[in-house]
C-alpha cells in the first residue's frame, strides 16, 4: 500500500511538473509572439526611417545643386552690377551734360516767356477785334435765319405747286390715253358702220339697176326692197348717232 501511494505521489508530481512546464511553454510562446510582433513593428519603423533618410539625402542633393546654381547666379549678378555701375557712371556724366543744357534751355525759356507776354498783349487786342467780328457774325446769322425761314416757306410753296403740276400731268396723261382709246374705238366704229351702211346702199344701187330693166308688175317687189334697204340705212344712221353721242358723254365724264 505504501509503494502504491509513493508511486501515485510521483505520478501526481510529474503531472503537475508537466502541467507547469506546459504553462511555461505557453507563456514562452506568447512572449515569442509578442517579441515577433514588436520586431515587425521595429522593422517597419526602420524601413520607414530608411525611406525618410533616402528622401533627405535626395533633398540634400537637390539643395546642393540649388546652392551651386545660386552661387552662379550671384556671380552673374556681381558681373551685372559692375556693368550697371559703369552705366550709372556714364549716366551721371550725361546728367551733368543735360544739366548744362537745361541751364541754357532755361535762359531760352525766359526769353520765350517775354516774347509770349508780348504776344499775349497782341492777342488781347486781337480778341477785342474778334469779339466785334463775332457780334457782326451774330447779326448776319440772325438775318440768315430769317432768310432761311423765308426760303423754307418758298420751298414748301414750290413743293405744293410741283405736287399740283404732277397731279395735273397725271390727269393730262389720263386724258391723252383716253383720247387715244376714244379715237381708236371711233375708227373701229366708223369702219364697222361703213361696212353696214355699204350693204343697203349696194342693195339700193342694185335695185335701181334692176328698175331700168323691170316690168310694171315687178315694180311693187322692187319698191318693197328699196324701202327695206332705206329703213336699214336709216336705222344704221340713227345707231351711229347714238354711238357718237355716248362716246362724247363718256369722254366728258372721264375728263
Amino acid at each position: 500500500m505504501v509503494k502504491r501511494k509513493k508511486s501515485d505521489d510521483v505520478v501526481a508530481f510529474q503531472t503537475e511538473e508537466e502541467q507547469r512546464c506546459a504553462a511555461e511553454l505557453v507563456i514562452a510562446n506568447q512572449e515569442n509572439k509578442d517579441r515577433a510582433a514588436k520586431l515587425k513593428i521595429v522593422n517597419k519603423e526602420l524601413a520607414f526611417e530608411n525611406i525618410e533618410k533616402e528622401k533627405r539625402v535626395a533633398e540634400l542633393v537637390i539643395a546642393d545643386k540649388e546652392l551651386v546654381f545660386q552661387h552662379k547666379e550671384k556671380a552673374k549678378r556681381a558681373a551685372e552690377l559692375l556693368i550697371a555701375n559703369k552705366e550709372l557712371t556714364f549716366q551721371n556724366k550725361e546728367k551733368e551734360k543735360r544739366a548744362a543744357e537745361l541751364i541754357l534751355a532755361n535762359e531760352e525759356l525766359t526769353f520765350q516767356n517775354k516774347e509770349k507776354e508780348k504776344r499775349a498783349a497782341e492777342l488781347i487786342v486781337a480778341n477785342k477785334e474778334l469779339a466785334f467780328q463775332n457780334k457782326e457774325k451774330e447779326k448776319r446769322a440772325a438775318e440768315l435765319i430769317v432768310a432761311n425761314k423765308e426760303l423754307a416757306f418758298q420751298n414748301k410753296e414750290k413743293e405744293k405747286r410741283a405736287a399740283e403740276l404732277l397731279a395735273a400731268n397725271k390727269e393730262l396723261e389720263k386724258a391723252k390715253k383716253y383720247q387715244k382709246e376714244y379715237i381708236t374705238e371711233l375708227k373701229e366704229m366708223i369702219f364697222v358702220t361703213s361696212h353696214k351702211v355699204r350693204e343697203p346702199i349696194v342693195s339700193i344701187l342694185g335695185l335701181a339697176d334692176v328698175l331700168d330693166y323691170s316690168r310694171p308688175e315687178e315694180l311693187k317687189n322692187l319698191v318693197h326692197y328699196i324701202k327695206s334697204s332705206a329703213l336699214k340705212l336709216d336705222a344704221l344712221t340713227q345707231q351711229l348717232n347714238i354711238l357718237i353721242h355716248e362716246s362724247k358723254v363718256k369722254a366728258q365724264n372721264k375728263h
